[in-house]
């Protein structure tokens, strides 16, 4: 007997920010929540670093003028854990919906580009960092580790993330793929660049669902005139800062399963049938059977980074002086690399 057919239907959320109140943002996306929750939805995908906002400053002003632009986004990033994620992961359990949302996360001194997956009953199942910030970002965020690089499973299937310009990074996608992800939840800022980043954005993700026989639902964000002129009030710049909207959802076989969104705020949403993950991989699985693991694999460093490790847990064994100390020196060496090694932990992530 044929098993019933296993439908998700997912959100595609592409709204504004709120740069005026501290709390404005987290409120539009509880709203948000509850609208997909009234259209049924059981995912919903917020766009890049959505909470407060995405730095768009970064892109048009010289460093010299970002220093008090960049103090406010630090004053008004997120806490993980903290109030923020406990409201979103409230409003994820009292709706049943898993739900990806993009913030800045502030861990002391530092920001980072942070995608949280909020499982149906509320978990946090996921917060990774996004590897490496991209041209004009690396002067807001700090990097990501390989630790992030993960598939989750989710009342809704197996989720996977990434952000914007990650996605030109095919080792980044290959490790996701190797985890046999189900949901690719895509984010970018969107009102950025100009309509070129739309197309190279669409190539991207169909791309990905392509190669990796999943779904992708995508999320851009989108900025108000008056907002862009808040941004900068020079003309010319301001035109970096339209464009580059691709709100969409794609299936395993490229296609789009409702028209994208590229103006305007509102929401794509369309029910995903988890059958086409398998019609697709019958003819193409890039992890298994159209895979030559023997040949070629990923290797990956997916401990988390640490800035700080005690001197008694990175020598030698041989210079340990008690099995306690070996017994720790275990425990570190499962988590970092001693002070005088470069060469990275590797493992087998296909085949």
């Amino acid at each position: 007997m044929a098993s019933p057919p296993r439908i998700v239907r997912a959100a595609a959320i592409q709204i504004a920010p709120d740069f005026e109140r501290p709390d404005g943002t987290l409120e539009r996306v509880c709203s948000a929540i509850d609208e997909a929750a009234a259209k049924g939805a059981q995912l919903a995908v917020f766009p890049e670093t959505f909470v407060p906002y995405y730095p768009y400053f970064s892109f048009v002003l010289p460093p010299v003028l970002q220093g008090a632009p960049h103090l406010q986004l630090v004053e008004r990033a997120v806490v993980v854990p903290g109030p923020v994620t406990q409201a979103v992961a409230e409003r994820a359990r009292a709706r049943n919906m898993v739900v990806v949302l993009g913030v800045n996360e502030r861990d002391h001194g530092s920001l980072y580009n942070t995608q949280l997956v909020f499982d149906a009953d509320g978990t946090l199942a996921l917060k990774r960092r996004k590897i490496t910030p991209t041209y004009h970002e690396r002067m807001v965020w700090g990097m990501g580790d390989g630790a992030g690089l993960k598939v989750v499973d989710t009342a809704i299937g197996r989720v996977g993330a990434l952000a914007c310009w990650e996605h030109y990074n095919p080792l980044a996608r290959y490790a996701l793929m190797a985890q046999h992800e189900e949901i690719h939840c895509a984010q970018f800022p969107g009102s950025l660049v100009g309509p070129i980043f739309a197309e190279q954005m669409e190539v991207t993700i169909r791309h990905h669902a392509l190669e990796s026989g999943c779904f992708v639902v995508n999320a851009t964000g989108w900025l108000t005139d008056e907002q862009i002129r808040a941004v900068t009030p020079d003309a010319g710049l301001q035109k970096a800062l339209r464009g580059g909207c691709h709100t969409a959802i794609v299936s395993p076989e490229g296609k789009h399963l409702a028209p994208p969104l590229t103006e305007g705020e509102g929401m794509v949403v369309a029910d995903m049938d988890m059958a086409l993950i398998a019609k697709r991989k019958r003819m193409m699985d890039s992890v298994g059977h159209y895979a030559r693991p023997e040949l070629l694999s990923l290797a990956i460093n997916d401990r988390p980074a640490e800035t700080m490790v005690p001197m008694h847990l990175t020598q030698p064994q041989h210079l340990q002086r008690s099995p306690e100390h070996d017994h720790h020196h275990d425990d570190a060496a499962a988590r970092q690399p001693a002070a005088d090694d470069r060469a990275p932990v590797l493992r087998v992530a296909a085949g």
